[in-house]
């Protein structure tokens, strides 16, 4: 657990990063959202690897303010074992939308340049939905065409979109750029929930203080 919450009269925003990764991609951009996560005052991040779900695991969910949400693209969808997630998060749903107003946001990767990445964030933000969750979107304009060290060369709007050749080793993959994308990604989320949760907080302090 990453931690960079201070001495302040605000909330501490916590974030949780739900992913699940097989060779170790997906892995190093949750990394990287959270560290952009860690970048803003008062916040405190838990990444959640999917593939070793536990009680505690769920607490963990339960008590963020935000949920990051992140898998590998495989035959133009999300991960099983990240679908098996969403589909357990039925107990969730059924708990009067037990995660309403959490904020949401997602990221994915995948061998080719497209993969049908889109896919993966489409059913992320529908995931979102159901809960009743805000979805924060990726608001960088698109890179040039064929530059690699660059934030959003892929061109996502929806969330964060990485992609490694096969013959590249892990520790040179995702490229710099992707990597830096994700880690754009997760400042962003935590400004947003912490932007709604100070908002929140001061509307109830106002409204006890003239009751």
């Amino acid at each position: 657990m990453t931690t960079r919450a201070e001495e302040s009269r605000w909330p501490t925003i916590r974030v949780a990063i739900a992913y699940h990764s097989v060779l170790g991609h997906v892995a190093r951009l949750a990394r990287a959202v959270a560290d952009g996560v860690s970048e803003v005052p008062d916040t405190v991040v838990d990444p959640v690897a999917l593939d070793s779900l536990t009680p505690a695991s769920w607490e963990t969910l339960d008590a963020a303010d935000a949920l990051v949400f992140g898998c590998p693209t495989y035959m133009g969808g999300p991960s099983a074992v990240f679908k098996a997630f969403a589909e357990e998060s039925l107990r969730v749903w059924l708990d009067d939308l037990r995660w309403r107003h959490k904020v949401a946001a997602g990221f994915t990767h995948s061998q080719a340049l497209s993969g049908d990445k889109l896919t993966t964030l489409q059913y992320f933000t529908i995931l979102a939905a159901q809960h009743g969750m805000v979805w924060v979107t990726l608001d960088l304009y698109p890179a040039t065409a064929g530059a690699t060290g660059v934030l959003n060369r892929l061109g996502a709007w929806l969330g964060a979109m990485s992609q490694s050749d096969r013959d590249v080793p892990l520790d040179a993959s995702p490229p710099a750029g992707d990597l830096e994308t994700a880690r754009y990604l997760g400042r962003r989320v935590a400004h947003v929930a912490r932007d709604l949760i100070v908002g929140r907080h001061v509307l109830h302090t106002a409204t006890e203080r003239t009751a």
